[in-house]
């Protein structure tokens, strides 16, 4: 292999990618997002600067990926956190954890999801919206919430997952220390709202030292949303530098 076609792959291994050069469509994204309110100082412990809190939230979600190009069907869950970077509202996605190699690898190597490895769930369950969590045999979160109980206006769910999301870019030189560390935005485009719902709902996050979620304690549950729907994730470009800054 030559030169030039070692330059056309964008990771390895080379006669075996880990994920397709493609742009994913998600088809059918369905999400159960229960907003719930934190502590300060836990938040201040996890949130990096230059990002600023407004108010002790987290968002969790579970979303389940009814059909996406170059991956296929997958399930993800994870925390993303209410911020705000130079005047514009957002969320910095804490962590996020998914049953799909080809995903993780992809998200975490192409754009700055912080992905590991997971096993989430979403389904109904006797009336009941339930999703859930587990780090290798533990069960790390459940979150409940009435199925279907009451509309949800249809641009207030865009509104909802179309927020700028902010994420850590960060990779490691050859000899341990950082070579790129940057905050990067993005996110989600051509977005199409099939279904969106509201309901009464609860969460329990349970102690574990890999799949650290309850470090955001729950302290009072303040909204919840069931949504189906088609999207894209748009590229991530850098917003802050901290190399650079350090530098300066």
């Amino acid at each position: 292999m030559n030169t030039q076609e070692v330059l056309q792959h964008v990771t390895t291994p080379l006669a075996n990618p880990a994920y397709a050069p493609v742009v994913p469509r998600f088809t059918n994204r369905e999400y159960l997002n229960i907003v719930y309110r934190t502590d300060f100082d836990a938040l201040r412990a996890v949130v990096p600067e230059p990002l600023e809190i407004e108010e002790p939230l987290v968002r969790f979600e579970v979303m389940k990926m009814g059909d996406v190009s170059g991956y296929g069907p997958y399930t993800e869950s994870g925390q993303a956190i209410p911020v705000t970077f130079d005047g514009e509202r957002g969320e910095y996605l804490h962590a996020m954890y998914l049953d799909n190699f080809a995903a993780t690898a992809s998200g975490r190597e192409i754009s700055a999801y912080p992905k590991t490895v997971g096993a989430p769930n979403l389904y109904a369950d006797n009336g009941t919206l339930v999703g859930t969590l587990d780090y290798g045999t533990l069960r790390v979160a459940t979150a409940t919430m009435g199925y279907k109980h009451n509309r949800l206006d249809p641009r207030e769910a865009e509104a909802q997952i179309t927020v700028p999301t902010f994420m850590l870019k960060i990779i490691p030189d050859y000899d341990g220390s950082p070579r790129v560390n940057e905050l990067v935005r993005t996110e989600i485009t051509d977005v199409v709202v099939k279904e969106a719902w509201t309901g009464p709902a609860r969460l329990q996050l349970f102690e574990h030292v890999l799949a650290p979620l309850a470090d955001l304690p729950v302290r009072e549950v303040v909204s919840a949303s069931h949504i189906l729907t088609d999207l894209t994730l748009a590229p991530v470009k850098p917003v802050y530098d901290y190399l650079k800054e350090a530098r300066s």
